[in-house]
């Protein structure tokens, strides 16, 4: 442990920086964390950062799987307040009709 990365790690505990439950992935060290930077006290190492992709809502995706996936909501709506039987039949085949149709369109994008 070099005394540059203490002295750095204790800067950053005066600061306001906590110190991490998890030990550093490389060395198995201690680490610090402050603003979202975590730092090891033994290597000097963070973590990769890795990018994770923003996704879209589905109505950005495609505007039919908007449309259909607002129509699936209606009916999940209106299947929970119908008493009558056959018509819970005929809303439950729209709503198998309506995910194989998002199905298909997701499976071609």
């Amino acid at each position: 442990m070099s005394k540059d990365l203490t002295k750095k790690a204790a800067e950053m505990l005066l600061q306001g920086a906590t110190l991490l439950s998890e030990p550093c992935p490389y060395c198995k060290g201690v680490r610090v964390m402050k603003e979202g930077h975590a730092l090891c006290i033994s290597c000097g190492r963070e973590p990769e950062k890795k990018e994770i992709p923003e996704t879209k809502p589905i109505e950005a995706q495609s505007p039919i799987l908007g449309t259909l996936e607002k129509k699936l909501q209606v009916l999940s709506k209106e299947l929970e307040d119908e008493k009558n039987h056959a018509k819970q039949q005929e809303i439950l085949k729209s709503i198998n009709s309506l995910l194989e149709t998002i199905e298909k369109i997701k499976d071609k994008q």
